[in-house]
């Protein structure tokens, strides 16, 4: 039987990582600024991440949740603690897209309607309601379309408020900062104004965090730039350091009801016990206040590069826009330069996901590589 083809493949056989740094069947190492799709926030094989997994597997890897899980309850109140969530509750699931899946089930339950907003070259997964709600018609299905929704621009409060209008609209879902779409955000005007508006409706509002959050943008969650406080709040990536794990952070206003969400992996002891290490490293090593630091650092090395037309995202969720298409480039990056980088949905996008513990001299390593590649033409 042969693999199902999901994307291009590089000729890179990965084997083994340690910090920001991978290596291939040939021990030949790679610098990884690209994280798997900003999936790996506190390093490769963290000795603590290892540890912590490494314990629980020799004692208890699995079990549903028909009884208690003590590091479910640990998770979940050290999440609470370093988001400033303390009064959201927890719903665990397996990834981001079953997190928005469930997201949604939960405001149309809360509701009792069935239409969603989303924007422009949104991406929020790729099963039923998740993809969607996304932007991208080459990979929703005909069974996807059946979904109402209502895709609108970004940074426009009367499209939205004439849709929310009708007071036909379950949900708004958006992401804290655009991922795939290309590193583009609300404006804090905009955050606030679709706050007040899904207030003014009974509209629930979904903040998508899942590439956005666990410190990538310098806050634990980007929305926290712009001094909102949405409904429901959905996490993956970051959160398990490669280990797959998602979840729904629901605000206080949703009454719990035995039935209503259920998993059978989500949230099980091995999971759970990688996002807690997660956490505790993001925590001792203090590396979201680090965040800003290292961007700022990195936006210096970078304004001036040829080519490059601006700087898009926050923190260490950054894209590079060039006045000229990247897939070249970054196959250059690997082959030459041997730097994993991404793209996005934007051709012109070169997307910087490190580890949050990325050092200085890493990224200095990366605009000398960038720039030195820059001023030769390829071969």
């Amino acid at each position: 039987m042969e693999l199902f083809n999901v994307y291009p493949l590089y000729d890179v056989t990965l084997v083994k990582g340690e910090g920001c740094n991978v290596y291939d069947d040939n021990d030949t190492e790679y610098l990884d600024l690209y994280g798997g799709h900003g999936v790996i926030s506190i390093g490769h094989c963290h000795p603590h991440y290892v540890e912590a997994v490494k314990k629980q597997v020799e004692t208890l890897g699995f079990y549903s949740n028909s009884v208690r899980n003590p590091i479910q309850e640990a998770l979940s109140e050290k999440l609470g603690q370093l988001s400033g969530c303390e009064e959201y509750s927890l719903f665990l699931c397996n990834s981001g897209a079953e997190a928005n899946e469930n997201a949604l089930k939960l405001a149309s339950f809360h509701t009792g309607r069935s239409k969603v907003v989303a924007f422009s070259n949104s991406f929020h997964g790729r099963t039923s309601a998740a993809v969607a709600v996304t932007d991208n018609e080459r990979i929703n299905a005909p069974l996807n379309r059946q979904h109402e929704v209502e895709l609108l621009p970004l940074n426009d409060l009367d499209a939205v408020d004439k849709v929310l209008a009708q007071k036909d609209v379950a949900a708004v879902i958006m992401e804290g900062i655009q991922g795939v779409g290309g590193l583009d955000e609300g404006t804090t005007e905009f955050f606030k104004g679709l706050e007040a508006l899904c207030r003014q409706y009974g509209t629930v509002l979904i903040l998508d965090e899942i590439q956005s959050g666990y410190g990538r943008s310098g806050r634990f969650f980007a929305f926290q730039h712009h001094g909102i406080q949405p409904d429901l709040i959905t996490i993956a990536k970051g959160m398990g350091n490669g280990f797959p794990i998602g979840g729904v952070m629901i605000g206080p206003s949703f009454e719990p009801s035995f039935g209503l969400l259920g998993t059978t992996f989500g949230g099980n002891h091995l999971a759970c016990a990688a996002a807690l290490s997660v956490l505790e490293v993001i925590e001792k090593e203090q590396l979201i206040e680090g965040v800003e630091v290292l961007s700022k650092f990195l936006k210096e090395r970078l304004k001036s590069l040829p080519g490059v037309q601006r700087i898009k995202g926050r923190g260490l969720m950054m894209g590079l826009e060039f006045d000229f298409e990247v897939a070249a480039l970054r196959k250059r990056m690997i082959h030459e330069k041997r730097i994993f980088t991404g793209g996005s949905s934007n051709r012109r996008l070169l997307r910087i996901l490190p580890p949050l513990n990325v050092t200085k001299e890493e990224l200095a390593h990366f605009a000398d590589a960038l720039e030195a590649l820059l001023k030769v033409e390829p071969a």
